[in-house]
């Protein structure tokens, strides 16, 4: 998931990665009484990161269709390189930083957004910390900036210590890791990927599949019965190995949290990935367009997510010595509050 990393607006002289103006946000549990937008976001970031987890499955499954000989097959082993380099990938995101521009339509064809959002996101060990920035990676508040970064500062020295308050938070954000790679393993079953053609993205030649509900698939969980409910297409850089796009429409309504919620047939998301670093593709742009409703309440969500300046700010205590050279902490070894619960 999908949905983690970061950028722009660090210590001087530090250089980011750029190569792409364009990526899944990463959502955290559900706590207190949320607002209906973000106990939607939730709802439809489940769907999102499912399909996600489709698109790297797709090795096992797929296969060029004996009606097109012409078509060569995938290379031996590709497959499995494709679900191995997904977990990297994804793993990537609680280590990378990455600078999110949020772009909110009212429809899905408007021109302009109604609504635009940029954010600092930041791994924080337990999930992902947005600090606002302008367009030019700024802050616009600098107090507020602050305030919030210290706040992040605090989390992750909770996180580095292994205080008992964080240490279940911890648990919990792993188990949701393994979960996520559960259910890639999961999908190796669900679709029949069909080969479809060779298509150019720039210098780089990828090859489309298209994936279909595999009919004798039996779901085991809640989750993984939305595979037997989405289609779709996907695109893998074989040079590489690496899942380069993924287009995904829902095809039949799709119950989510005991059936309190549901997404609509048609609701549809795409994800474009590229390579930010030798070796490393992350997401570059997300688009999400889900229609559906939430307890009695309609509901219409059309956005885009544009992703860049991934950096790489480690696991909490290397992050934590970043976050306290930004506020000005480096070399006092403790948290401006200092007394982690232990």
């Amino acid at each position: 998931m999908l949905f983690w990393h970061a950028h722009a607006l660090f210590c001087p002289g530090l250089v980011y990665n750029n190569c792409v103006a364009l990526r899944i946000k990463p959502t955290c549990a559900l706590e207190g009484a949320l607002s209906r937008r973000i106990m939607l976001k939730h709802t439809f970031a489940r769907v999102a990161i499912l399909l996600l987890a489709l698109g790297a499955s797709a090795a096992r499954q797929s296969v060029a269709p004996d009606s097109t000989p012409a078509i060569a097959s995938a290379k031996p082993g590709l497959f499995d390189r494709v679900v191995a380099n997904q977990r990297k990938n994804e793993e990537a995101g609680d280590v990378y930083e990455r600078i999110e521009r949020l772009e909110i339509r009212k429809n899905p064809g408007d021109a302009a957004p109604t609504t635009v959002k940029i954010a600092r996101v930041i791994p924080s060990g337990t999930g992902m910390t947005h600090l606002a920035v302008g367009p030019d990676g700024q802050p616009t508040d600098a107090d507020a900036y602050r305030a919030d970064l210290a706040r992040l500062e605090k989390a992750l020295a909770l996180a580095a210590g292994e205080s008992r308050s964080q240490r279940e938070a911890v648990e919990k954000f792993a188990k949701k890791r393994k979960e996520r790679n559960d259910l890639i393993d999961s999908t190796r079953n669900a679709f029949l990927f069909t080969f479809v053609a060779r298509e150019p993205r720039g210098e780089r030649m990828l090859s489309k599949y298209a994936m279909e509900p595999n009919p004798a698939f039996k779901p085991t969980t809640r989750f993984s019965a939305v595979f037997t409910k989405v289609h779709g297409f996907i695109w893998i850089d074989e040079d590489s190995s690496e899942l380069a796009r993924i287009e995904s429409e829902v095809t039949e309504d799709i119950s989510v949290g005991l059936f309190l919620a549901k997404v609509y047939k048609g609701s549809h998301f795409m994800q474009e990935r590229y390579e930010f670093f030798p070796g490393l593709w992350l997401a570059s742009f997300s688009q999400y367009d889900f229609d559906g409703r939430k307890f009695f309440s309609g509901f219409s969500i059309h956005e885009r997510t544009f992703y860049s300046n991934y950096r790489y700010i480690g696991p909490p205590k290397e992050a934590l010595l970043a976050i306290r050279k930004e506020l000005g902490l480096a070399g006092l070894g403790k948290s401006g509050s200092s007394n982690a619960d232990r």
